[in-house]
């Protein structure tokens, strides 16, 4: 039988597994400390539940948070209760509607949020590179209609070494270039 983590009297028979960062933290606790916690032991329970604020410290703005919950895509028409529930969106419009809770929820979830994926070391420097392309690009092309012409010249001069850089990493150690 193993105690709770909290009281350290009753059998614990809530089991909760985080992962941060690589570490791996396991918390047993009886059904009253998990429910003294914010934890609903009675309902079915999902991570978005426990994300979007039913395992303590919400990620939602408190000021109007009822009416939040009862707003619906002007689409499909799903609730934000719905999603809080079922942990999936109705249809793309869905993403538009709500928004800033998903922007809250992939805060908490990733410490981002923008979603950067995982890429091979030997990528990392390409990836890299033609991502700050793309987005000297459009640097470049604001600087243009702006009428910044210097500016303009200097991004135009980063976007020529970013692409050197990109033809560099393609080159294979024998002297060959990649096609």
């Amino acid at each position: 039988m193993m105690l709770c983590e909290k009281c350290k009297e009753k059998e614990a028979t809530i089991h909760l597994t985080q992962v941060m960062d690589g570490a791996v933290k396991k918390v047993h606790l009886c059904e009253e400390c998990a429910a003294s916690s914010g934890f609903d032991v009675q309902g079915p329970s999902s991570i978005t539940d426990i994300l979007l604020g039913i395992g303590g410290g919400s990620v939602l703005p408190e000021s109007g948070k009822k009416d939040r919950a009862d707003r619906a895509c002007p689409h499909c028409h799903m609730k934000l209760s719905d999603f809080k529930k079922t942990g999936r969106l109705g249809c793309p419009g869905c993403y538009e509607a709500f928004e800033d809770e998903l922007v809250s929820l992939l805060k908490v979830m990733h410490r981002k949020e923008v979603h950067s994926g995982k890429v091979p070391s030997r990528e990392s420097v390409r990836v890299r590179k033609s991502a700050e392309i793309a987005s000297l690009e459009r640097a470049l092309e604001e600087a243009i209609e702006a009428e910044q012409f210097e500016e303009a010249a200097r991004i135009r001069d980063r976007i020529r070494d970013c692409r050197r850089a990109v033809e560099k990493k393609k080159e294979k150690p024998d002297g060959h270039v990649e096609d």
